[in-house]
Formats: structure tokens, sequence, C-alpha cells
């Protein structure tokens, strides 16, 4: 009886390991073939990507969007069998997911992500599953990555400075001064920074790099723009010599090569 009882804990200790490890899928083009991992903890995304490919959804679609040092995108149906020059690449609503938006997935090269509509018409960021793209990006130095995080947050820092630092504050500060109430001046100050700081610290837009970020976008590179905005369910493995051929491709004015790129996706994990 305890034979058979370390057996089948054994089995279910199996079961879970393979339950736990990241599905494999290959996207297979006229240029090469690439192979990704899809990510656990974004089940949504990774279950319907699977539901799709089991069924064939994006054999035969084209890679229709193409922008070098930027992104490769397709899967779209609509560019299944679509003659030179048309334009393609629209979504499908019957094949959207809640986003699964995380801090610890961010855009460098080969992230597998999903499209998705403007937040104006799509507040809840679902994502598009229907198509893919698959981040080329470019390589970052470590000034560059600086001056993209001052950007965003020098804009932020100056709206909360604004108010909570108002006109009303200003002119009580400025009295004590000409009183030279020391004491009250610096108390007030004192909590007007903290405040500043607290709302700054608090503010979920942000941008602070992570030392990992900054290590892949200054070794092979990425497009840090779109992190925190789409859904990254998956990472090349294998094949970045593929998304760098259909990157430099020659595209036409919808930015869809002129050479067709064709798309077949296998589940081989």
């Amino acid at each position: 009886m305890k034979q058979l009882t370390l057996i089948i804990l054994f089995l279910l200790s199996l079961h879970n390991v393979s339950q736990a490890q990241d599905r494999v899928v290959e996207i297979k083009t006229n240029l090469g073939t690439m192979k990704f991992e899809l990510y656990n903890d974004t089940p949504k995304h990774r279950n319907a990507f699977i539901k799709l490919a089991s069924e064939g959804y994006y054999d035969g679609t084209l890679f229709y969007r193409v922008i070098q040092n930027f992104l490769i995108q397709g899967g779209s149906k609509s560019s299944r069998n679509a003659p030179p020059g048309k334009r393609i690449g629209y979504g499908d609503p019957e094949h959207t997911v809640d986003d699964e938006i995380l801090k610890h997935y961010y855009h460098q090269k080969g992230a597998l992500c999903a499209p998705r509509q403007p937040d104006e018409v799509n507040p809840f960021k679902q994502s598009d599953i229907s198509q893919f793209y698959i981040v080329k990006g470019q390589v970052f130095t470590e000034g560059q990555l600086d001056t993209l995080e001052m950007a965003v947050n020098r804009p932020i820092r100056k709206k909360i400075t604004k108010q909570i630092y108002t006109p009303a504050i200003r002119e009580e500060l400025k009295q004590l001064k000409a009183e030279k109430k020391v004491d009250e001046f610096r108390a007030i100050a004192e909590r007007v920074k903290r405040d500043i700081e607290s709302a700054y610290q608090l503010n979920p837009n942000v941008l602070e790099f992570s030392e990992a970020q900054r290590k892949a976008y200054t070794t092979v590179g990425g497009y840090p723009d779109l992190d925190g905005k789409y859904t990254i369910f998956g990472q090349c493995i294998s094949g970045f010599e593929v998304i760098d051929k259909i990157a430099a491709l020659e595209t036409d004015e919808n930015n869809r090569p002129l050479k067709d790129v064709t798309i077949e996706v296998n589940l081989i994990e």
C-alpha cells in the first residue's frame, strides 16, 4: 500500500511539472522558422493562441505589417490570399481576450505580443488574439533610456507639483518668509515636498526601467515605448535572424512587404 502511494505521488509530481512547463510553438515562414515559449502566467492569451493555432487559424496568413526597428505583425485572417497592394490586417471581434499586462514582461526583441484597439474605443485594453506581433526594436544606450524616462516623468512631476503647490500655499510661504517665521516656513515647505514626492512615487504612469529591462534594451534591444500598454504572452527562443530578415523587407505605403511572408503555426511542446 505504501509503495502504491509513493507511485501515485510520483506520477502526480510529474503531472505538476509538465503543467508548469511553458508551451513551445514554432512559427514557420518562407524566410525561416522561429520558436517561442508561451508564458503560463498569461493563460488567457496562451490558451486562446494555442486553440487558434491547433485549428490552423493562422496558417496561410501573412506578416502584413513590417516596420524596421519596430515590429513584424501578422496572423490576421484578412491577409490570407490577399492580392498585392491590398490593405489588410483588420481585427476579429470574436477573438478578443481580457488584458494580461504584467510588469515583469517587457518589449525586448523577440517578444510575442497581442495587438489591440486604441484606448478611446477599447478602455479595458482587451487584446485581439486573432493576430499577433513580434518585437524587432533596436539597441539603446543607457543615456537614451534615461532620456525616455525623463520625457515621461517630467510632465507627471510638473502636473503633481501644480496640483499640490497651489497659489494659496505659495502666497502663504511668501508671507511667512517676509515675516521671517523660519520654523513655520520650513514645516509647510517640507510638507509640500513630501506630498509631491509621495504622489509622484504612487503614480502608475511613472517610467523607471528595471535593471533587467536596461540590460535587455542595451544588449538585444527592443521597443520600450510599448511597455505596459500591450500584453506580452511569449518570447522567441530561436530564429532571431528570421525576425531580422522579415523586418528588413521592402514594404509599400501600408508597411506591407512587397514579397509575401506566409505563416504556419505549429505546437511542438
